[in-house]
C-alpha cells in the first residue's frame, strides 16, 4: 500500500546537479501552478474541504499551502542571491495551514497567486548564471542549503502535494 502522506516518495536530496537535472527541476516548478490548477479544477466546496487522508489537511489548505511555502522558497532563494548564506527563518506550516483564510478561501486565490509568483520564480531562475547555483542560505532544521538543493526541493514539493490531491480524486472517484 502506498503512503499517503508521501505518494510520490520523500524528498531525496540530490548527490550532484547536472546542468540538465538543474533545467528538469527548474521544468517541474513551472509546471507547478498549471497541475495545481487541473487537479483541482471542477471540485465542490465539499470535495474542497475533504481531507487528502485521516488526519492530513484538506485540499483547499493544501492548494494555499503551496503558495504560502513557495513564497517563502522564492524569497530565500532572493537571500542567497543576494547575501552570504543568510540564516532564514523557518514557519510553522502547520499552524498556517489553521489560519482562517487557508481553512476557507477560495482556491482561485492561491491558483492565482501561485501563477505569478511561479512566473517571477522562472525569470530570476532563468537568469542566473551556473555560479550562483552554488549560493546558498543557513535553514534553522536542515543546515546549509544551495540553491541546486533547494530547487529540487521546491521541484519535489509541487510534484507531492499535486500528488496528494490527484491520489484523493482517484481513491474518491472524482
Amino acid at each position: 500500500m502506498t503512503d499517503l502522506r508521501y505518494p510520490i516518495g520523500t524528498f531525496e536530496p540530490p548527490v550532484r546537479s547536472e546542468p540538465y537535472e538543474r533545467q528538469a527541476r527548474i521544468a517541474q516548478i513551472a509546471q507547478a501552478p498549471a497541475a495545481l490548477r487541473r487537479v483541482v479544477s471542477g471540485l465542490s466546496d465539499a470535495q474542497l474541504d475533504t481531507p487528502y487522508r485521516p488526519g492530513g489537511w484538506t485540499v483547499r489548505q493544501v492548494a494555499h499551502h503551496l503558495p504560502d511555502s513557495h513564497l517563502n522558497a522564492y524569497m530565500r532563494m532572493r537571500l542567497a542571491l543576494t547575501e552570504d548564506e543568510p540564516a532564514i527563518k523557518s514557519y510553522a506550516e502547520e499552524r498556517w495551514a489553521e489560519l482562517p483564510d487557508a481553512r476557507g478561501a477560495p482556491v482561485e486565490l492561491s491558483l492565482a497567486l501561485l501563477d505569478a509568483l511561479h512566473a517571477r520564480w522562472m525569470l530570476l531562475l532563468g537568469a542566473l548564471e551556473p555560479v550562483h547555483f552554488a549560493r546558498a542560505y543557513r535553514h534553522p532544521e536542515m543546515g546549509r542549503v544551495p540553491l541546486d538543493m533547494a530547487i529540487a526541493l521546491y521541484a519535489w514539493h509541487g510534484r507531492h502535494h499535486v500528488a496528494h490531491i490527484s491520489t484523493l480524486r482517484e481513491r474518491m472517484g472524482w
